[in-house]
């Protein structure tokens, strides 16, 4: 196929050829794989600049989506690649290819690190946000050999899904620490003032006055950023929430495993780690059972397969996608549409996707930490059903825009959730949308201007 890019393409792959170190904010279907591999292209063949490439992604990304697009644009066709994944042995087969791009998941990077002579003059990480973590293996892994790297290129659309205090490692891998600080205490005391404490312990930062337009301008000569809406014609997006209401007796059970759940926790202040334990436990619970200390599930209700079996209903046989977090929510789910004789599918597999896209499937099921990144799922459908919400703006984001993106033919997106009103559901839909609002702002801060042709 003849690739004919957009101005804003054009502009994207020009910053990645002038620009040793490249920060690619792009949002969900802005087409950065195709703008990336552009730019290589052209530093291997045209300018000489680069020899081999490496391409650090999400594991299914790196099986699926680097090669499909390799295929898919006629001016990409030369470019040789490899897929270091699978077994050690494959991947070391891999890696010995003769081959322009190797393209390898984030996961075994370490391993390339330890068993692998690292000899890529130009690397490419694809969801930067995944090295967000200073302390990470990944993290720690790519830093070693981060200065034999003459060309590094950034690529997310959700830089801070959980506050400025993300950016501090992802820009350190690309700039070895020049514009945030090499230290990330040293980042947090310019930057950052504790916000909860226990004595002399901090549970969490936030940042100073000023402190955000101070980041985005330390980081601005290295990053652009864009948002689909401003340079493509997206399809309308919208969200609704179906509300359950829970019965006297379930409402009771639930505000006692709650009442209980608090009292489990140590005196003084919470923590994050039994925070994160309780909220874990009430959205289980909101969303119709939960997990024992022994492994048993308890069941609560059914309030929500009650509402996913109308909301089937209501699609007259159209597609429909099905958003899971607990794997007891996914089994009761396939109980009920098995109950109801409603073909299924989970997405799992290379083929099971392709099946979807092909229409193939009525009603799939999708986990958001395994699918979130990457995948393109618009061919197959344009709804999406959050039977269990997650606390994750980036994986919130990323899964939605497996529908909600370039080459959607719907003119309409539509993203519902269902939420048991009055529990813990309420509050995450809340908090999902104040980290957007901080994502926002580092969106807009360091957005390139382009001229668009109209």
């Amino acid at each position: 196929m003849k690739y004919e890019a957009h101005d804003y393409q054009t502009f994207a792959t020009k910053y990645i050829e002038s620009h040793p170190i490249a920060a690619i904010l792009l949002s969900m279907g802005l087409g950065k794989t195709s703008i990336t591999l552009t730019a290589i292209a052209d530093l291997l063949f045209d300018f000489f600049i680069v020899r081999r490439v490496l391409i650090i992604a999400p594991l299914r990304v790196a099986k699926m989506t680097w090669s499909d697009e390799i295929g898919k644009w006629d001016h990409l066709s030369h470019l040789r690649y490899s897929i270091a994944v699978g077994t050690a042995a494959e991947r070391m087969k891999a890696l010995n290819a003769n081959a322009d791009i190797y393209i390898i998941n984030r996961e075994n990077v370490p391993w390339l690190i330890d068993n692998f002579p690292f000899d890529f003059d130009m690397v490419v990480v694809d969801e930067l946000s995944s090295f967000k973590n200073h302390q990470s293996k990944r993290f720690k892994a790519l830093m070693k050999v981060r200065p034999y790297v003459k060309r590094i290129v950034g690529l997310t659309g959700t830089p801070s899904s959980n506050g400025l205090m993300d950016l501090y490692a992802e820009f350190k891998l690309l700039d070895m620490g020049e514009r945030l600080g090499r230290y990330i205490g040293q980042y947090r005391t310019m930057y950052f003032k504790p916000d909860r404490m226990n004595g002399p312990i901090v549970y969490s930062y936030k940042p100073l006055p000023e402190a955000e337009d101070a980041i985005y301008q330390k980081i601005s000569d290295i990053t652009i950023s864009m948002k689909s809406n401003d340079y493509l014609k997206m399809p309308e997006l919208i969200n609704s929430r179906f509300e359950v209401q829970l019965s006297e007796d379930e409402w009771n059970q639930y505000e006692d495993l709650k009442e209980k759940l608090i009292l489990q926790l140590p005196d003084g202040e919470v923590t994050a780690a039994n925070a994160c334990s309780l909220s874990n436990k009430l959205s289980q619970i909101a969303n119709g059972a939960v997990y024992e200390d022994e492994g048993a599930v308890m069941h609560i209700h059914d309030r929500k397969q009650d509402a996913l079996e109308d909301i089937i209903e209501s699609m007259n046989g159209n597609p429909l996608l099905v958003a899971y977090w607990f794997n007891h929510d996914l089994e009761r789910i396939r109980e009920r549409l098995t109950l109801l004789k409603i073909p299924f599918e989970v997405l799992q597999s290379e083929e099971s996707i392709r099946r979807w896209n092909k229409g193939e499937i009525a009603v799939a099921l999708i986990h958001p930490a395994s699918a979130g990144h990457g995948l393109n799922l618009q061919n197959g459908g344009s709804t999406m059903v959050w039977f269990g919400l997650t606390w994750s703006l980036e994986l919130y984001q990323q899964t939605v825009a497996r529908l909600w993106r370039q080459g959607q033919d719907s003119e309409t997106v539509v993203v519902q959730h269902i939420i048991a009103k009055g529990t813990i559901d309420e509050r995450i839909m809340k908090i999902l949308t104040e980290k957007d609002a901080t994502q926002n702002a580092l969106i807009d801060a360091v957005k390139a201007v382009i001229r668009v042709k109209t």
